[in-house]
This record gives structure tokens, C-alpha cells and sequence, in this order.
């Protein structure tokens, strides 16, 4: 499906500088580049633990004195208003660093819990729908049709639909559509919290915990993927996944920003995954502060059900997979936890020890892998898992009507170009699709590959034996297929060792059979669907006056900017000396380490 040797010139091509810009000319005074430099060190020496109480206080003083006496010899000329808020921001990273309480915080909690529906269109939910009706009426397609009442849960809080171009295309990949949601501004294809000249931008995420909010990441996906990571690092490009896990874990300027990590991609915090070979996970408990480290489906459920107020397990990491957890329609439930659960952790965990409330983003990550791989079968059960514990969370709102709670859900893209329409003959085409073939198929068409792939090992050059697993369990069994022909039998044999074309083949029998149409294994430019909800009518009424309608993409990230009251600009200043690059000499040697994975995916 995709080739390892796929050209890279396109994704790689700069839209701008490189290097990242020196700080504004206009600035009144350049020796307060020093200044700041000298005190950021202060700070970090403040952190170490053997300095008590009062040393801390001591310091404090001096940098408040510093700043005020900034302000009043150095205001900013270009934007007074701008210049305090940038000051503001740094008193508040400075008592953030310090450890001590923040100020300004209001009686009532405020929580803002953001989901994304990666690769979900108008036509998923459509396909979803009746494919989740016929279920519930044990496939009487009678029933459907008489039925005018959906059974999808998000459909009671569609608001409006979203833009979705990057700043290098009018297809936007998932780097660069989280990257407009985080930081409220357009970047290239590829970009992870960087705009388009490669300058590192202040996330939603960061500057919450700045502000005094706990923030959490929940994903399906390795949490080094480009949606999380877009939200707590910042790189040049989505393949630099080492970087991205070492900066979630807090090693960059501003430390530790996340509290909470639940989702896959442990490879990339351990020595077996890691180029430069150290273990992430180790040092994440030993030296970086998380006080709860999880890789088991059994420590996971020991945290779920724990309703004791007595202990913080925050900062949690929690990685229970090596890299993604599988589709729902495979997963295991005693290995593998479904995203409601993994979403209701989370916000136990914040809810229960936040003071102020906390930023949540929640992603139902592979509705866009089962989108690449042209799957149906795969993706209805992504869209209704992502809809059930969508519901939950609200349910959960509306519980605790003593705290401020938003829900925006949105997708950064629609993936596979989806129609719930196929014509299959040369003949003017029948009305209608099939929703009882997605439901008599049992497994994805990834997972069925991967079994393919190990029976043709484990038995050898007995072809006969192999073609009987491809009648009877794949076709028969797993796919609810018996109308299958000799040239599907052979068409599986001559592509058993080309996985890309065989979950073609199975996901293509399936799709056919269906009548569901794929015209892309990419991405496509369709406005995609915003969804929101809030636990009291003024918030209600906040949301719908300003992102109902069709909107740009990055409004919905100045939306979140502006229901925290925080300041992203601010932020952007603070995360300028993050480290960035690729450690290449060149875009040549760039190029050429990379790689595609099963969904177009650069990796490094």
C-alpha cells in the first residue's frame, strides 16, 4: 500500500527560515535578553531541593523586584498591554518553578477536556450511525429504515464544522492540524508545535499548567504521536519521537508540563526503542519526578477502581503498549483498556487533585488508522467506541455542576475519502450500502494480516494447509465471507508477503461487499465536524457564540485561549531555546533516514 522509498522532497521542503528568528528588534533594551538568561539559571539552581523555605522566598523577592523595576524603566513600546502579559507570564513560570501557589484563582473549578476525532468526517458518523442501528435492531433493515432516531450520542451536540487547510496545503496531515488547535495558528505539514518558520509556539496545554490548571494527554495511539505530541513538545517534524517523549517527560526549558500520559508508544521511552538507547521509563520515577509509572492492563485497573482520596498518583505515565494500542474490534479487554476507560481515569486523577481544574485532551486516535487502511469494519467500531465515551465524559459534567466544564470534540482531518456509496458494476448503480457485512466482520484487516503472516511462517512451503486457514478462518470465520472466488484464494497467496497489498485485498472484499467507497489511503480537504458541550447554560451560550457555524481550525484553539484566560504569545516567548532540529547535517541525510509506516507516516 504505501512503499518505504516514498519521495520525501515535498514534506521536508522548508516554508521559511530554518533558523529560529532572534527575539524582536523593537525590544527597548537587548541587555534584557542577559537579564532574563541570569535569572531563568536562578530558578533552576532554586529547584534544588536543599535550598529551604526561606532561600526560596529570599529569591523570589529579588526576581519581583527585577521585574517591577523592568516594567517601570523598560515598558514595551510597540504593545504595553502585550509587554505586562509577557512580564505576567514570567511571574507566574517563576512561582510555577518555585513550587509555590498560584495566584488569581477562582472559587470554582474550570476544566476544558478537548477531543479529537483523528481522520473523522461527515461520512464516518453516517456509516457509524446505520451501521450501529442495525446492530441495535439485531439486523432488521426494516427497523432501520423506520427508525428516525439516531443512536450516536455526539449527534445531540453537533454545533457547527471546521476549516481544516495547513499553512503548505489544502490537506492538512495530523501534525499540523493538532499544531493549529494547540497553538492557535497555522504550520506545515509535518509540524509539531513549531509555526511556519520552525519557531517553537506556546501550546493550550502549557499554558494552562503555567496558569495553575493540571493537564493530562489520553490517546489510543503511541503518545508520541503527532495529535499528543503537537500539545507537549516541539519539534520540527512528526517522525522525532525520541524528542517528543524526552519533552513530555519534562526535559526542556520549561520542565514538566504534563501531568498525566495514558496511551501507547512505549518503545519510544525505553533503551530496546530509543536510538540513543537509554531508558526513558527509569528515568521518568528515578530522576524526572513521576510518581506512578504503569504498563500493565492490571495496574491500570488497580487506579481505576481505587477510591481512595488519600494519595496522589500524579504524575502518571501510563504506557500499555509498545506502540499502538489495537483497534477496538481486536483489542483484548484483559490486556488492552477501552478509551472510556482510560478517559475516566483521567479525569478522576485531575478532577481529584486539581484546585484550580484542569486541560484534558482526549483523542480517539485510530479512527484515522482504519481510515490509511480503507478499513469500515475497523472504523465503525472507532467512531462508536469514541462516541460511548464521549457520553460518559458528559455524563460526568453534568455530575459536578459545582465546576465549569467544557467539551469541544472536532477532527483535525477526514482520512480515506469515504462515501457510504460504491458503485460496484458497470450498470447505472442501486441506491443503497450494507451495513450487515461491517457487522459480520470480526477483525480488522490489519490484525488478520499480521496472523496471515505468522501461520505462512509457522508452516512452511505446505501451501495447501495455508489456503485452507485463508478459506476457513479468514474468509469464513473472521470476515463472515462465503461467496469468496478461486482468484480471492490466490490473490491472498501471491501477496502473503506484501502486507500493504494484502490488507488491500481483505479490506477491499469487505469494502466491495459492503458498497462503501474509498477514493484515497491519504488524507482529504472536507470540513469536518465540531461537536461541544457545557454543564451550565452561560458557558452553553459562550460556546455556541463562538464556534457555531463553519469555522478555521485555529479559532477553536483561541476559543480554548481565551476560556482559561490565558495568553499563548507569552507562552511562545518562554519555549524559544527548545531544541528543535533533527540531529541531521543536512535534508539530503534527512531524506534518506526516513521511512513510511503501514499509514503513510514518516518515520525516523
Amino acid at each position: 500500500m504505501f512503499s518505504n522509498n516514498k519521495k520525501t522532497s515535498n514534506i521536508l521542503q522548508s516554508p521559511g527560515n530554518e533558523v529560529t528568528p532572534l527575539i524582536n528588534n523593537n525590544n527597548p533594551d537587548q541587555s534584557q535578553q542577559h537579564h532574563h538568561h541570569h535569572h531563568k539559571t536562578k530558578i533552576n539552581i532554586v529547584r534544588n531541593k536543599t535550598f529551604n523555605k526561606t532561600i526560596r522566598y529570599f529569591l523570589l523577592s529579588l526576581l519581583l523586584l527585577f521585574v517591577i523595576t523592568e516594567l517601570c524603566l523598560f515598558p514595551s513600546n510597540k504593545d504595553p498591554v502585550d509587554g505586562n502579559q509577557k512580564h505576567s507570564s514570567l511571574i507566574r513560570w517563576i512561582l510555577f518553578k518555585l513550587g509555590l501557589v498560584h495566584s488569581g484563582q477562582s472559587s470554582r473549578k474550570k476544566n476544558l477536556i478537548f477531543f479529537v476525532t483523528d481522520g473523522m468526517g461527515p461520512a464516518s458518523i453516517s456509516m457509524a450511525r446505520s451501521w450501529k442501528q442495525l446492530t441495535d435492531f439485531n439486523n432488521s433493515t426494516r427497523d432501520v429504515l423506520l427508525s428516525l432516531e439516531s443512536p450516536l450520542n455526539l449527534d445531540q451536540y453537533f454545533i457547527g464544522s471546521s476549516r481544516t487547510k495547513s499553512s503548505s496545503s489544502l490537506i492538512t496531515d495530523s501534525a499540523a492540524g493538532a499544531t493549529a488547535f494547540s497553538c492557535a495558528l497555522k504550520s506545515y505539514n509535518g509540524a509539531i508545535g513549531v509555526d511556519s518558520h520552525f519557531n517553537p509556539c506556546g501550546t493550550i496545554l502549557e499554558a494552562a499548567k503555567l496558569d495553575g490548571y493540571l493537564t493530562g494527554l489520553v490517546v489510543t495511539t503511541r503518545i508520541t504521536d503527532a495529535t499528543p505530541a503537537a500539545f507537549s513538545s516541539h519539534v520540527d517534524y512528526r517522525f522525532q519521537e525520541d524528542l517528543i517523549a524526552t519533552q513530555q517527560l519534562g526535559e526542556y526549558p520549561l520542565g514538566r508540563m504534563v501531568d498525566l500520559m495514558i496511551g501507547g508508544g512505549r518503545l519510544h521511552f525505553t533503551e530496546k526503542g530509543r536510538k540513543d538507547g537509554v531508558n526513558y521509563l527509569e528515568k521518568a520515577s528515578e530522576e524526572l519526578g513521576w510518581s506512578t509509572v504503569i504498563q500493565t492492563r492490571k495496574e491500570f485497573d488497580l487506579l481505576l477502581h481505587n477510591n481512595s482520596n488519600s494519595n496522589s498518583t500524579l504524575p502518571l505515565l501510563a504506557l500499555l503498549a509498545d506502540s499502538d494500542i489495537p483497534f477496538d474490534i481486536d483489542r483484548d479487554s484483559e490486556i488492552h483498556p477501552s478509551l472510556e476507560d482510560e478517559a475516566m481515569l483521567a479525569i478522576k486523577e485531575l478532577s481529584h487533585n486539581s484546585e484550580k481544574g484542569f486541560f484534558l485532551l482526549i483523542e480517539g486516535s485510530r479512527i484515522d488508522h482504519a481510515g490509511h487502511q480503507n478499513d469500515p469494519a475497523a472504523q465503525v467500531r472507532e467512531v462508536v467506541a469514541f462516541d460511548k465515551m464521549f457520553q460518559s465524559v458528559v455524563n460526568w459534567a453534568k455530575q459536578h455542576t459545582d465546576e465549569d466544564t467544557i467539551l469541544i470534540s472536532t477532527s483535525d482531518h477526514e482520512t480515506g475519502g469515504l462515501v457510504t456509496a460504491r458503485q460496484v458494476t458497470p450498470n447505472y448503480p442501486d441506491y443503497i450500502w450494507y451495513p450487515e457485512i461491517l457487522t459480520n466482520c470480526k477483525h480488522s484487516g490489519e490484525f488478520m494480516v499480521k496472523q496471515l503472516a505468522k501461520m505462512a511462517t509457522s508452516i512452511g512451503k505446505d501451501v495447501q494447509k495455508l489456503e485452507n486457514y485463508i478459506k476457513e478462518t479468514i474468509f469464513q470465520n473472521w470476515m463472515g465471507i462465503t461467496d469468496y472466488t478461486v482468484k480471492d484464494v490466490q490473490d491472498v497467496l501471491d501477496n502473503i508477503n506484501n502486507l500493504g497489498a494484502l490488507t488491500d485485498k481483505l479490506n477491499g472484499m469487505v469494502s466491495v461487499r459492503a458498497q462503501i467507497g474509498w477514493t484515497t489511503h491519504g488524507h482529504s480537504a472536507v470540513d469536518v465536524n465540531i461537536y461541544a458541550f457545557a454543564n451550565n447554560e452561560v458557558l452553553q451560550k459562550q460556546v455556541l457564540n463562538k464556534l457555531q457555524g463553519n469555522h478555521e481550525n485555529i479559532e477553536i484553539g483561541k476559543f480554548m485561549e481565551d476560556y482559561l484566560e490565558v495568553n499563548l504569545t507569552s507562552v511562545t516567548d518562554l519555549v524559544k531555546d527548545t531544541k528543535h532540529h533533527p540531529d541531521l547535517a543536512s535534508t539530503t541525510e534527512l531524506n534518506e533516514s526516513i521511512r513510511y509506516d503501514e499509514y503513510g507516516h514518516a518515520q525516523w
